[in-house]
This record gives C-alpha cells, structure tokens and sequence, in this order.
C-alpha cells in the first residue's frame, strides 16, 4: 500500500511538473526578440473590427512593419480569418493598414483563412512553398511566441525565429498577462497531446 502512494505521489509530481516547465519555457522566450533576416516576417492575426485591427493587432502589425522597414525582410505575410458575421478577415484587416502605413501592397501576402494558430501556420507553410519562403521572423504577443516557433518548426521550418511585439503601452496587468501564461500552457500541452506529430 505504501509503495502505491509513493508511486501516486510520483505521478502527481510529475503531472504539476511538466506545465510548471512549460510555463517557464513560454516565460523564457517571450523575453528574446530572435530578430534576423528572413524570407518574410510574418504577423499572426488577432481581432479586427469591420476592418479597423485591435490594439492587440495593430501592436503586432507595427512591429511586422518596424522589421520590414529596417530590412529584415522584403515580404510580409499577415494572417487570420473571419468570425461569423465579420465583413473582412484579419488577413485582409492587417494588408489595409500595412498598406496604410506606407508598405508596398506588392510585399503583402494574406493567408486569410486560418481560424486557429495551427491552421494559420499550416496555410503559410502552403503560401511559403509557393513563394520560395524557407525561413520566416515570427510576431506575436510575447507569450504566444513559444508555441509559434515549436509549430513552425514542427511545420518543417528549421529557421523559424521570434520578435513579440511590444505591449507596453497596451498596459496589461499581472493578472492579465497570468492568465495569458495560463492559457499559453494549457494550448501547448493541447497541441503537444493532439496535433503535434
């Protein structure tokens, strides 16, 4: 009996370990910005309304354009779909106020069908062999920047780099970035134990 309760005990403390490690993963790296030269940055989409992009979108469209200004790359690749009812994806939200902000609508290419981080990854897996795209420089919230990375490479991309877009001033609490860790955790162990493979 003895020996069981060690071994539950042992199952335990390994269940609560390997998101305790996830979490610090996920922490690590949304701390480094990886920015180098790519084949095309490209901008994971977020909210929009009627086409105007969220302040969480829009902090991640301008640091995608920040990078092309400062010529990491010629090629910017905005991505996202629509919810029911949307008129624009967020695809098409982030081409209109990149082109709004000066860039060559010609270095824009949409993937405007993805629901999910993992379809969108998957669609500009397609968008990047059409293109000749071998290496992409990753923007997103800063927490989510560990999970994109793993699926791009898991995707086949053995350069797939980050530089989260900054939220300073988003003002987010330390609840709110909490439960964003939270989540990020719990949407990596979701792809890990379902899709990863």
């Amino acid at each position: 009996m003895r020996l069981v309760r060690k071994g539950l005990v042992l199952v335990v403390a390994i269940a609560l370990a390997y998101p305790a490690w996830l979490a610090f993963r996920i922490w690590e790296q949304s701390h480094h910005d990886e920015n180098r030269a790519a084949d095309a940055i490209v901008v994971l989409g977020a909210a929009q309304y009627d086409g105007k992009p969220s302040p969480v979108f829009k902090a991640r469209l301008d640091h995608g354009a920040y990078l092309f200004r400062e010529g990491f790359s010629d090629t910017v690749i905005v991505t996202g779909g629509k919810q029911e009812g949307d008129r624009f994806t967020e695809a098409e939200a982030g081409a209109g106020y990149l082109v709004g902000e000066g860039l060559p609508r010609g270095s824009i290419l949409q993937e405007g069908r993805g629901r999910t981080t993992l379809e969108s990854l998957r669609r500009v897996r397609r968008l990047a062999r059409l293109n000749g795209v071998r290496s992409l420089l990753l923007v997103s919230d800063p927490l989510h920047s560990e999970r994109i990375k793993r699926i791009a490479h898991d995707l086949g991309f053995r350069e797939a780099y980050t530089s989260p877009a900054s939220y300073v001033d988003l003002h987010r609490s330390r609840s709110t970035k909490a439960r964003e860790l939270l989540h990020e955790v719990g949407s990596l162990l979701a792809y890990e134990l379902f899709e990863a493979g």
